[in-house]
């Protein structure tokens, strides 16, 4: 008999991931009934009290929740509390999720050993990565009246959603320069043929970029860049919340920004899907629980 996996909430990303898990796995899908096909082999639930067996492994969103107390499901016509979820483990269930905080395992009642932040697996915030900068750079060829090619574009950050799109980026022929605190990271930005600045000299350059891609997640983009970006350039945040950039100055200098949150799940849903199931596999692997 094979294991029952539980997939709950999320955004079409965790559909897919669902999906392959159906492979070694029976699963079992809820909190999306906001006109969202389901693959036929998993059992939709719509009803938690109708779950027909406690789960093994449990399948939660990124972020399990936006407010601590309900389920992060934004295709659920329903709210979802957290403690009904609970419902359907069991004490030796081990669940998956992203941005687990010690409220969220309070909930669960579950042993460290049994709870996996899969943002924290180096295999899934690589690909993750990937995807986010594949997203900003299609974000920026719709938003754009002008091609890539000889533009001039600001990333703040050196991190590896920075690194994968200024390589991008340069391989397309745009002018990049790199803004980060770190000596050290400018210097790797200058390995990747990038321009570099340190974050708190951004404003002496600010008036001659088309675009701005923001991965800090804290307000470097504030009045005194804003106000010397031209009214063209457009601004897109890459960063988690808090964001990176203050949208009510920018608001109100005319300024486009686009707060891009989540992109892997909606630029690239099912690969995102697909490398959020490898990483799991990979875990269970890993613990022993799976005969390749």
């Amino acid at each position: 008999m094979k294991k029952i996996f539980f997939v709950a909430g999320g955004d079409l990303r965790q559909i897919y991931a669902a999906k392959k898990l159906s492979e070694k796995f029976d699963v079992c899908i809820t909190g999306f009934d906001k006109n969202i096909i389901i693959p036929e082999n998993i059992k939709i639930i719509n009803n938690i009290s109708d779950m027909p067996l406690k789960a093994d492994y449990l399948l939660l969103p990124m972020p399990v929740s936006t407010d601590g107390i309900n389920l992060n499901a934004p295709f659920g016509k329903e709210t979802i509390p957290l403690k009904s979820v609970e419902f359907c483990t069991k004490d030796s269930t081990t669940v998956f999720g992203g941005k687990i905080n010690e409220n969220i395992k309070s909930i669960f009642r579950l042993p460290d050993s049994s709870v996996y932040d899969y943002l924290e697996r180096e295999e899934y915030t690589i690909m993750n990565a990937v995807s986010t900068a594949e997203g900003a750079l299609q974000i920026a060829l719709e938003e754009m009246p002008i091609t890539i090619y000889d533009s001039d574009i600001l990333i703040t950050g050196w991190g590896r959603i920075s690194k994968l799109l200024s390589k991008m980026l340069v391989a397309l022929g745009a002018n990049v320069t790199v803004s980060a605190r770190k000596y050290s990271d400018l210097t790797w930005a200058k390995i990747y043929g990038c321009k570099t600045i340190l974050i708190s000299e951004m404003n002496n350059t600010a008036h001659k970029y088309d675009i701005v891609f923001n991965t800090v997640p804290a307000i470097v983009l504030g009045k005194a860049v804003l106000e010397k970006l031209n009214n063209d350039c457009l601004v897109v945040d890459l960063a988690s919340k808090p964001g990176g950039v203050d949208f009510n100055v920018a608001s109100s200098l005319g300024i486009k920004t686009i707060w891009a949150l989540g992109l892997p799940g909606k630029s690239a849903p099912v690969s995102a899907g697909h490398m959020l199931a490898d990483t799991i596999i990979n875990i269970l692997n890993e613990r022993g629980e799976l005969n390749e």
